[in-house]
């Protein structure tokens, strides 16, 4: 280990390079994990959808946009607020505009974490350019050693070029298991936006026709109503 702390004492220009992209491979790391653990996630987020049924069925569309408001950073709130705005346009442009919705909160979600990926690699290769540019500076010195000498410079250099080699997969390996990780988390919650997505079609479906059916029952009963058209069912929340 004397050895190892040696080598990055003695070699800075072949570890800086390491150590800059293990430096951006921790700060990647940290950010993502605090955003798609703790500030994308909606704790009770059976409890939300519930609510937003409620409020929308009872034709409270204004306190429900107010929740969603309430939650800026979470890509499902603001998922269902797109609904909930386009809920006097037809069917399809609601879907189109949820799909709108869902593209650029997936986007958020999984920015930056391929870079972990990319910076893996990166490592690797710098660890293996040290390896090569050591085991060259190596030979070399051999070369115009004295015999006594050969020995103990060569493997001192195979040492130092060993070190490089070590030091790069140090970097890969925490990288690519973040990166594994973060990426089996994002994709669970791109399937909950896109369950979110689903569920505010849903709702608003369901508000259309508890308003149909209370015009229904209006028109049975004798009493003069206007009738909702679909395309403003949304309005009549």
């Amino acid at each position: 280990m004397s050895g190892f702390f040696e080598f990055l004492k003695t070699s800075f220009f072949h570890v800086a390079p390491i150590l800059f992209v293990g430096a951006i491979g921790i700060a990647i790391i940290i950010e993502r994990s605090r955003a798609l653990f703790s500030v994308y996630p909606i704790k009770d987020q059976r409890g939300f959808f519930d609510k937003m049924t409620e409020l929308v069925l009872a034709g409270k569309m204004g306190e429900a946009l107010s929740l969603c408001d309430r939650m800026p950073a979470k890509p499902v709130a603001q998922v269902m607020k797109q609904g909930l705005l386009r809920a006097h346009q037809p069917e399809s442009l609601i879907e189109h505009g949820l799909q709108l919705a869902v593209g650029d909160v997936t986007q958020q979600v999984q920015k930056r974490t391929a870079f972990l990926a990319t910076i893996a690699n990166v490592a690797t290769l710098l660890g293996l350019f040290g390896t090569i540019a050591g085991l060259i500076a190596s030979f070399e010195a051999v070369g115009a050693a004295d015999p006594q000498q050969k020995s103990a410079m060569l493997a001192a250099g195979i040492s130092q070029a060993m070190n490089a080699t070590m030091l790069g997969l140090g970097v890969a390996i925490p990288a690519m298991i973040a990166f594994s990780f973060l990426m089996n988390r994002s994709n669970r919650m791109i399937a909950e936006i896109d369950h979110a997505a689903v569920h505010a079609v849903d709702i608003l479906k369901q508000r259309y026709y508890a308003v149909e059916t209370e015009v229904l029952a209006a028109e049975s009963s004798g009493a003069s109503v206007t009738r909702i058209h679909p395309e403003k069912a949304g309005r009549a929340a």
